[in-house]
């Protein structure tokens, strides 16, 4: 019963997303072509940067969701550096419907997570000589609505037998 200042049963009943830890899986920075790459460019490097979420359930309520980044600076003729980032962190949903919960896994958890991992990756750029690289902000629902698009065509493809 609540006792009106806003504590009690509809507290408790509040959804909530509560990240237990976040931690580096496995990091990766190379500088292939070092200290040749470290002078000045004839023109800005062409950067590709690949962005991944997985998840899985570790308990009733909590998920590892994990954040894979790639990417890469190259010129014409060389790379200039690679890296490969798998940032996780442990999530307990609280009061989520089932319903909600894969979305909430798949876009909130990652949103929690980037500002660290983008951090990570301007540090690593950073240390190898280069000016920082702050990947632009991810829209991590754009992500998930595309990536549940290519769910579903896959499910409607035909097979051949």
């Amino acid at each position: 019963m609540a006792n009106g200042n806003g504590t009690g049963a509809e507290v408790d009943a509040a959804p909530a997303i509560n990240a237990m830890v976040q931690y580096t899986k496995d990091f990766s920075f190379e500088n292939p072509n070092a200290p040749r790459s470290l002078g000045p460019q004839d023109k800005p490097p062409n950067i590709q940067i690949q962005v991944n979420v997985n998840a899985k359930q570790v308990a009733e309520n909590d998920f590892e969701v994990n954040i894979l980044l790639e990417g890469s600076a190259k010129t014409d003729a060389d790379t200039l550096f690679k890296f490969e980032l798998d940032y996780a962190g442990l999530f307990r949903l609280i009061n989520i419907p089932q319903s909600d919960a894969h979305p909430v896994i798949m876009i909130e958890c990652p949103r929690l997570l980037f500002p660290f991992a983008r951090q990570i990756i301007a540090d690593a750029v950073r240390s190898g000589g280069f000016p920082p690289l702050y990947i632009d902000p991810i829209d991590f629902a754009a992500l998930y609505r595309q990536r549940m698009s290519q769910v579903a065509a896959n499910e409607q493809a035909p097979t051949v037998a």
